[in-house]
């Protein structure tokens, strides 16, 4: 991912001073590159790659990082760039698989503004507001909130409230979303075609409203994670086909590639659970009881009925995990 926004965003669709009520350059003085190598053999690798790159926010005087959390997974070296182009050596403080957050501690002290923490609670559609990537204003998107709605991910994953804006940021990995009061709202997550159905030709990104990591930072900068009981993971990506609930592949050595499931088997039910929305199914899955308990799929694998008992697992006992602290 570039770090110079000069030759994705054009002119008339970077945001003026004028625009908005917030000292702008500040905000964007904030947002930093993230560069991350990441193991080899780290479990992660062959999806996301061994070196990662995207944005993260600063938040706070102490050097504290937001960015999502895909970029710094199993991280054992980051960089972190300012926007004066200072490079300080960051290290992975924690990271939440529920929402998505990633943190990151500046191991030095960084010469640029922060960013304050906001919420996205006031946040409606048709608002006009910032999507900033590393670069200053030649990163930095005029977006329209298009939608606000639940999302769920072929990769175990729902928010109940997810943000989508366009038009879409060419470098979207950790960028900020700006809240009318120049405090941060959300981080860019992903690139997304179709954003609503009303609107089939708009595409644009996901953003993870940051009102979900208020709750979690605290645990998340002490602990690494949050205390509560991990969900159980079966380690497979579903996709919503036609109504139908198809598995697209499974991560290897994951549970569900253990007991059997493949790429093209289709879901039925979980638990005695029939879905009717992908996010349903994931949830039929974590009401199963805690990780580490059985979750019972009723498959179809060439229109032929498959039963199978999974026993779940924490995912985070997956990752390579260097010294947090």
């Amino acid at each position: 991912m570039s770090d110079d926004g000069d030759e994705h965003i054009p002119n008339d669709l970077r945001p003026r001073a004028s625009d908005v009520d917030y000292d702008l350059e500040a905000a964007l003085g904030a947002v930093v590159a993230l560069r991350v190598q990441v193991p080899e053999d780290a479990f992660t690798a062959n999806v996301l790659g061994t070196e990662r790159a995207g944005h993260g926010v600063v938040v706070n005087d102490a050097g504290l990082i937001v960015t999502i959390g895909y970029l710094v997974t199993e991280a054992d070296e980051i960089w972190i760039i300012t926007a004066r182009g200072q490079a300080v050596p960051g290290h992975l403080l924690g990271y939440d698989y529920e929402t998505g957050f990633g943190l990151v501690q500046a191991l030095g002290r960084l010469d640029g503004p922060v960013m304050p923490l906001g919420t996205a609670a006031g946040i409606h559609v048709g608002e006009t507001l910032v999507l900033a990537g590393h670069g200053g204003h030649g990163a930095a998107l005029r977006v329209r909130v298009t939608a606000r709605h639940e999302f769920a991910g072929y990769w175990e994953y729902v928010l109940d409230d997810a943000l989508f804006t366009a038009p879409p940021h060419p470098n979207w990995g950790g960028a900020a979303l700006i809240a009318p009061d120049g405090r941060l709202a959300g981080i860019g997550s992903l690139y997304v075609d179709q954003l609503v159905a009303e609107l089939p030709e708009v595409d644009g990104n996901m953003i993870v409203p940051v009102d979900l990591l208020l709750p979690i930072v605290d645990e998340l900068s002490r602990y690494g994670r949050t205390l509560k009981p991990a969900r159980p993971w079966l380690g497979m990506f579903v996709s919503e086909v036609d109504g139908r609930f198809v598995v697209a592949g499974t991560y290897q050595d994951a549970p569900a590639a253990r007991a059997g499931v493949a790429a093209g088997d289709v879901v039925t039910s979980v638990s005695g659970t029939c879905p009717d929305t992908l996010a349903d199914l994931f949830r039929a899955v974590w009401a199963s009881g805690p990780a580490g308990c059985p979750v019972a799929l009723a498959l179809e694998r060439d229109d032929e009925p498959l039963a199978l008992v999974i026993e779940s697992v924490d995912r985070r006992d997956f990752w390579k995990t260097p010294d947090l602290h």
